[in-house]
Order: structure tokens, then sequence, then C-alpha cells
């Protein structure tokens, strides 16, 4: 009965939590450039403002572009619950599997590159292609980063893997700091930000995410849109979990322990979110052809911590 009412409330944290985290990457952003920016709550609004709008849908369009929205938002929803964030004794722990949350992600991913495809615009045509372009160089990365994680801890459950950080058996490895190196750059094109892609602008020749949904609008731009901010939380969560897992509640932690967890969770999002606009701030946005480089640097980080990790053993 615990695991599933702190299940719950996970589920509804990971959709209340991830406006806001969203709002904290753009405000620190505007004050860091010198803006007076938007208020921390802002994207709450533009999501209630676009829930209240009318969806119009394209003549061309067919059921699979009403249908995206929601396969989308719920893919990315369940991926951002499976993973522990302020307690491991949670229902869906035992199912929260990297590989599993990989195949979640790349399931919103096809059904929004379809989408985009579907109406038959040039925009959401570049952008699908864009898309897939960046997913065939970020899964492998994000794969090989599994497989180097699951040599080392024994699992793919990131639970079990944040257990096996704080339990004291890693020590100085330098696999798992060029496993981190490797999947925050596949989260910063995962999720659309600089140097990949900018969020905040609409130009033509730079948009790959906002290709995809110029077409949509109403309820089904409102889900859209929170599934980026939840995609965003996904990863600082799983981030938070597999390298820095300090103060998650353990199994049978009382109110305490999960009062801890729940500060400690809430702390690290709010120190990456802190770290990503400042990040954004000192980077300017690359060309679309130099992605590949920036990815295939990703997988090759992740491929010599794999190396590096069977050379450690060895000796």
């Amino acid at each position: 009965m615990t695991s599933f009412v702190l299940q719950v409330v996970q589920t509804l944290l990971c959709i209340a939590l991830a406006p806001l985290v969203t709002g904290l990457v753009r405000f620190v952003k505007s004050r860091l450039q010198g803006r007076r920016g938007p208020s921390l709550l802002q994207p709450y609004r533009d999501l209630y403002r676009l829930l209240q709008k009318e969806a119009i849908v394209a003549d061309s369009a067919s059921w699979l572009f009403r249908f995206a929205p929601y396969v989308t938002f719920a893919a990315v929803w369940l991926a951002a619950a499976m993973v522990p964030s302020f307690s491991t004794e949670m229902l869906l722990t035992p199912a929260a599997d990297l590989i599993a949350l990989v195949a979640l992600l790349g399931l919103a991913r096809f059904f929004t590159a379809l989408a985009g495809m579907d109406v038959g615009t040039s925009f959401g045509g570049i952008g699908a292609s864009r898309e897939m372009m960046i997913a065939s160089l970020a899964e492998p990365a994000m794969l090989m980063m599994t497989f180097t994680l699951s040599l080392l801890a024994g699992s793919t459950a990131p639970a079990i893997i944040g257990g096996f950080v704080v339990g004291g058996g890693v020590g100085l490895e330098v696999s798992l700091a060029l496993a981190l190196a490797a999947v925050v750059m596949v989260a910063i094109a995962e999720t659309g930000r600089i140097p990949v892609d900018n969020p905040a602008t609409h130009l033509e020749l730079t948009m790959v995410h906002e290709a995809m949904v110029l077409e949509y609008s109403g309820r089904h731009l409102a889900l859209m849109e929170a599934a980026g901010m939840l995609r965003l939380l996904l990863y600082m969560s799983l981030i938070a979990c597999i390298f820095a897992p300090w103060g998650v509640a353990q199994p049978g932690a009382g109110l305490g322990g999960l009062a801890l967890g729940f500060v400690a969770y809430c702390g690290k999002v709010a120190a990456m979110a802190v770290a990503l606009a400042w990040f954004e701030s000192m980077i300017a946005k690359m060309r679309v052809f130099r992605v590949a480089d920036f990815l295939g640097g990703a997988l090759l980080l992740a491929v010599l911590a794999t190396i590096f990790l069977y050379v450690s053993e060895a000796v």
C-alpha cells in the first residue's frame, strides 16, 4: 500500500514540477542575460491558456495527427513516473529499467515525427528528418551508457544503480564520469536545448522539435509542450537518481526520510536547472550538420567508459 501511495505521489509530482523546472530555466537565463524575464509560473499559465483554446486541425490531417499528442504525452509521463525521485519504494520501481525508458522515449519520438509528416508541410518533414537523425545517434549513445552502468552495478535498474553508488562500491571511476558526460550530451539533444536546438526560436533553418509541432494548437499543443517539459524533468531525475543518489529515501524510511528525500530531490533538480540556464547563456547554437559530431562525441565517451571499465577491472 505504501508503494502504491508513493507511486501516485511521484506521478502527480512529475506533472506538477515539470512546468516549474522549465520556468526556472527561463527565469535564470533571463537574469543572466540582463532581462527581467517571465515569472516562474508562466509555463503553468501557458498550458492553461492552450487548454482553453479550440484545437484546429488541418483538412489533410489523419487520425494519427490527433492521436499522436496523447501517445507522446502518456509515454513521456510514464517514463518520468518510473524513475525514482525522492524514494525508491514505489510500485513501478521494479519495472523501471534504462532500456524500457529508452523504448518509451523512442515511442514518443516516433509518433511525434509521424505527426510532423502527416499534415504534409515542408516544415514538418524537415523537423521529422532532423529528429530521426538526432535519434539515430542519441539512442546508441544512451544504450552504450546503459551497458556501462549495467557492467558496473550488475543491473540496468536506476534504483539498483543508485544504491550501488551510495553503497560506496564505486570510488573514483573514470568510466562513471565518462558515462555522466555522455548522458548529459544525450539529454541536451533529446530535450532540444542549446547548442543542439533552441526552444525559444521559430527560425525555419534551425528548428527541430518546433518544426514538428507547428501545426498543433489548443489542447494538442498543450500536450506536446507538457511532454517536452516532462522530458526535461525526466533526464534531470535520471541523472540525480544514478549519478547523485544521495538523500533518496530507501524502502522502510519513515516520514522524516521521505521529507529529506523530497528536499534533496528538489535541490538537485534546481541545481541542474540553474546549471543548464548558465550553460545555455554561455554557448551559442551550433549548425544542424554539426549535431552529428556532437552526438558522435557522446557515443565515443560512452564507448570509452566501457573500455576503461574493462581495463580497470583487469588491473
